[in-house]
């Protein structure tokens, strides 16, 4: 039988062209799957969708599950006569090539608190029944995530650690006592959670009639200050003052020297064995419900994990400990049979990784800017890149395809030119058409490198706090020939 072959491309939804200030839910992703159904891609690959903290960063999110409500459609709320079109004629001036995610987070709070009252006023019952039974069905998470919220705003945005002793620690009464203080502001939360999924779900179900799988991206760790942490404590190592023991990152690697210390909180994976792993299982269906296929970021957690103590102030300090994600993945495969998810197998990936990895059959991930080392084994060479693969120009993670080529010295170009044979075309276009060309299942390109942007349009350096995570292309930049050449490609590798 001839095995499939797969393409696709990798843009967040914040990057979409949007008139505000962020990529949303709205027309231009519907006009984006468009594109995507009428030239053959197949998969459309995002970032995290949960709510961004400081830094902005989709991995450094406040919820788990939670979406981020920056990214609700007004459009979509003026059709479902939520909003009129006079409610958003004041918009602020947003610039239409980058996020200002403080400016964009105010805005749109602002009109979703505008639907939320019309919501109330005028009801459509209709509407009223679909709330009702997204309140039902979430509430396992949803009542957390809305208290979390709810007491973050009226306690000046402080995490929850610092809140007081019998809130921290989740003291019953205290809060069925602050979800009635606070009742206004958490039933605005979750009202907006449904605002968020109703869109999402009416994007996911149009994608999939266009024949467009969503390929979705959950980070292994979440962030201390979420909703899930203080809701969840026991299967975090936290000391009795509720701050992590240990913390994660990666040590020293080919994007940082110092390595990456991400102060995200550790498992309790003891724990979470005596749980029968409920938390993460409850996890891995909730986003298989949201995407067709899940990537699971820094996978290689899963089988052992650098932590680092948590007063350290870089990751070299770390060391390597066992977790129980074979235990997890055999649960989940037990129940699915077919494990629709994604190892992010980049970086320091032992044999007992590998091993995980491939018991369950999961394609790893390869990336053409990692290939044209002096290392003639370099697994991200084309030639070595075996089927079960998804194999990418580039990742949020890396410069641009351009900028890529530009930063590369005379001696690695020359290099480079020699194993693809430049000679033949543009060089961006068969470093295009290397990726296509390679023996992987699936073959991914960012829409930056479609566009040929060059490092301006970057979308994070891994180790830095600030000025990630805000490119947005622009609807003047993609022309139709940007297409066609993946079209071409698409058709000439059988993809």
């Amino acid at each position: 039988m001839e095995q499939q072959r797969n393409n696709g491309v990798l843009l967040h939804v914040s990057s979409l062209p949007s008139e505000f200030g962020i990529g949303d839910m709205g027309e231009e992703a519907y006009h984006f799957i468009d594109d995507l159904n009428r030239y053959e891609i197949k998969i459309w690959q995002i970032l995290p969708l949960g709510p961004v903290g400081p830094g902005n960063s989709p991995y450094q999110s406040y919820s788990a599950y939670a979406g981020d409500p920056t990214l609700i459609s007004p459009q979509k709320l003026i059709e479902w006569d939520l909003l009129t079109a006079s409610d958003i004629e004041k918009k602020p001036s947003f610039s239409n090539k980058i996020t200002d995610y403080e400016k964009v987070s105010s805005w749109k709070r602002e009109i979703c608190q505008k639907a939320w009252e019309r919501y109330k006023s005028n009801k459509d019952y209709s509407l009223v029944n679909e709330y009702t039974y997204f309140l039902k069905e979430h509430d396992w998470w949803l009542s957390d995530y809305a208290l979390y919220a709810a007491c973050k705003i009226h306690n000046d945005n402080t995490g929850w650690y610092e809140w007081s002793e019998k809130l921290k620690k989740r003291d019953i009464e205290e809060l069925e006592k602050t979800k009635l203080e606070y009742k206004e502001t958490f039933d605005f939360e979750c009202f907006q959670q449904f605002l968020f999924f109703r869109q999402w779900f009416q994007l996911k179900e149009y994608a999939s009639n266009k024949n467009v799988k969503i390929l979705g991206d959950i980070p292994l760790y979440v962030a201390l200050d979420s909703s899930d942490v203080w809701a969840n404590q026991s299967i975090f190592l936290l000391d009795e003052n509720s701050k992590p023991t240990l913390v994660g990152g990666v040590p020293p690697d080919y994007f940082t020297e110092d390595g990456q210390l991400w102060g995200n909180p550790v498992y309790n994976w003891d724990e979470l064995s005596r749980s029968h792993y409920h938390w993460w299982i409850a996890r891995l269906y909730f986003n298989l419900h949201m995407f067709n296929i899940i990537r699971i970021d820094h996978f290689r957690g899963l089988e052992s994990f650098w932590a680092v103590p948590a007063s350290s102030k870089t990751a070299k300090t770390g060391a390597w400990m066992k977790a129980n994600g074979f235990e997890l993945l055999s649960i989940m495969k037990e129940r699915l049979d077919n494990l629709p998810i994604v190892a992010e197998d980049l970086g320091i990936i032992t044999p007992e990784v590998e091993n995980l990895r491939d018991h369950f059959s999961l394609p790893g991930m390869k990336v053409l800017q990692f290939a044209f080392t002096s290392d003639e084994t370099n697994e991200h060479l084309p030639h070595h890149i075996g089927y079960n693969n998804i194999v990418y120009t580039g990742t949020h993670d890396n410069d641009t395809l351009v900028g890529w080529w530009q930063s590369q010295s005379a001696a690695e170009k020359k290099n480079i030119t020699q194993y693809i044979d430049a000679r033949k075309g543009n060089i961006r276009e068969r470093l295009i058409e290397l990726v296509w060309s390679t023996n992987a299942k699936t073959a991914i390109i960012p829409m930056q490198d479609i566009l040929a942007l060059g490092t301006h349009a970057r979308m994070n350096v891994p180790g830095t706090a600030t000025g990630n995570w805000k490119w947005r292309y622009q609807k003047s930049q993609l022309k139709k020939e940007h297409w066609e050449l993946i079209a071409k490609l698409n058709k000439r590798y059988n993809r």
